[in-house]
């Protein structure tokens, strides 16, 4: 049966995570081509733009210049600039350089957990506890980031059950919204859709979102078979970038490009000015090894000569 068109929503939120979890994905580019990058994504109409994350460089070095980057981007007062802090220290150091708002990271897989931040599901949980509380008291807006919801690649299926738990309890300890991802991009239309439905039996619908990755080429028809449900924001990467260094064979999230093309051939607003994003795509591109990973931005491009 169809679904009727006033069941979707009007308008949808992107979350661009293309500064933040793309490029922590990519080989490293210079400081000043990733202040261009958040810039131009302002300039086309992004509302919100995660474009750092402080984390140990040790770790993750693409990310070491994060605190570089936030205080030389030209700032958009209705843009909201995050950043991934996963400890109380990460947490002072976006404070540091006037970071709007802070994200926690993770995992509906035990196996995942272990292999990524070498703890349990509730441990980790445990760590973002000063974190959240930190943010509260100075009435910084805390997103949750619940990885592998459908499927892991060290342990296969994700029970939905795990994925509900993990989420609820994000949203218990207070985190605003809780983003629903398939990191390694395995999941297909109705497994989506019944995972959404499983977690906003538990956590209100306005509090979630969908970070889905294109590795199987599936991300933009879980995002359509999710929509009807009413999930009014959808994580997005500009040009695809990214990937997960976690899940061999894992590329990025899907396209910001691709999911404004998409959304605005529904009738769906998102704010955004297509042709500027390509254009912030192709820029970045230029400092990696590939082009832009979005199948609407090498159809534009070419129309360019590009």
């Amino acid at each position: 049966m169809a679904t009727p068109t006033n069941a979707l929503p009007k308008h949808v939120k992107i979350v661009e995570v293309g500064p933040r979890d793309g490029l922590q994905n990519e080989k490293a580019v210079p400081t000043q081509a990733k202040i261009n990058l958040v810039n131009q994504l302002t300039a086309a109409g992004l509302g919100y733009i995660e474009a750092a994350s402080f984390v140990s460089p040790k770790w993750i070095p693409q990310m070491a210049d994060s605190a570089d980057v936030m205080q030389a981007i030209d700032r958009d007062n209705n843009v909201t600039y995050a950043g991934l802090t996963p400890n109380l220290k990460g947490f002072e150091n976006a404070m540091a350089v006037n970071t709007d708002e802070v994200a926690v990271f993770g995992a509906a897989s035990e196996a995942f957990s272990q292999k990524n931040i070498n703890c349990s599901i509730d441990e980790s949980l445990a760590r973002f506890e000063p974190v959240i509380s930190a943010a509260q008291e100075k009435g910084i807006r805390v997103r949750g980031y619940v990885s592998c919801v459908l499927g892991c690649p060290y342990q296969g299926q994700v029970p939905l059950t795990d994925v509900v738990r993990v989420a609820k309890t994000l949203y218990d300890m207070g985190c605003y919204e809780v983003s629903l991802g398939d990191t390694i991009g395995v999941g297909t239309p109705w497994q989506a859709r019944a995972m959404l439905e499983a977690v906003a039996a538990e956590v209100p619908m306005e509090h979630l979102a969908l970070h889905f990755h294109n590795t199987y080429g599936q991300a933009l028809a879980n995002i359509t078979a999710c929509l009807p449900l009413g999930v009014a924001t959808i994580d997005s990467a500009v040009a695809g970038l990214g990937g997960c260094p976690y899940a061999k064979g894992a590329s990025g999230n899907v396209a910001t490009e691709d999911v404004v093309y998409m959304l605005h051939g529904m009738g769906i607003e998102t704010g955004v000015n297509l042709q500027k994003l390509i254009a912030a795509g192709d820029a970045i591109c230029q400092h990696l090894s590939h082009g832009p990973r979005s199948q609407v931005a090498l159809a534009e491009l070419a129309k360019q000569g590009k």
